[in-house]
């Protein structure tokens, strides 16, 4: 598996990107500022990072997807090392990355690569998209946040 930056002539994988966010007008926004890094195994696309400066020291994890047949194989994992890897070359500090109260494996993957709970956004997907959200039986209404120092 290879990870490069998204190329300004490529478009972005948008089945991934909704994967991690169902808002396209979000995802748009946060691609516009943002540094994107695609995964690619066997010349297909099966996972991509999105990374946004919030200030000079501080950067976000706004996405991160990996096909769904490739669940459980460490892609994940891969991702978050070269955010983090990208992330200290840019010269920040420290990485943040939210997720929902429903996402219960992306907070196990998010705590097992080092980032801890910092607060809890309540009801933010309540107030940001038009559609209730539900996960694993359970309804996504609160944004967990996850901060680790670089």
């Amino acid at each position: 598996m290879i990870i490069t930056p998204l190329r300004k002539d490529e478009h972005p994988p948008w089945d991934l990107l909704l994967l991690a966010d169902p808002s396209e007008d979000m995802v748009s926004a946060y691609l516009k500022g943002g540094y994107c890094y695609v995964a690619e195994l066997d010349n297909s696309v099966v996972g991509i990072i999105v990374l946004f400066p919030k200030s000079k020291d501080i950067i976000e994890i706004k996405n991160i997807a990996v096909s769904e047949y490739l669940h459980g194989k460490g892609i994940g994992s891969k991702l978050i090392k070269h955010g983090i890897e990208a992330a200290k070359e840019k010269g920040f500090n420290t990485v943040e990355i939210g997720t929902g109260n429903s996402s219960i494996s992306q907070l196990a993957l998010y705590q097992k690569a080092g980032f801890r709970i910092i607060g809890i956004d309540h009801d933010f997907f309540v107030r940001h998209y038009p559609e209730p959200i539900y996960e694993n039986g359970i309804q996504c209404r609160d944004m967990i946040r996850l901060s680790m120092q670089i």
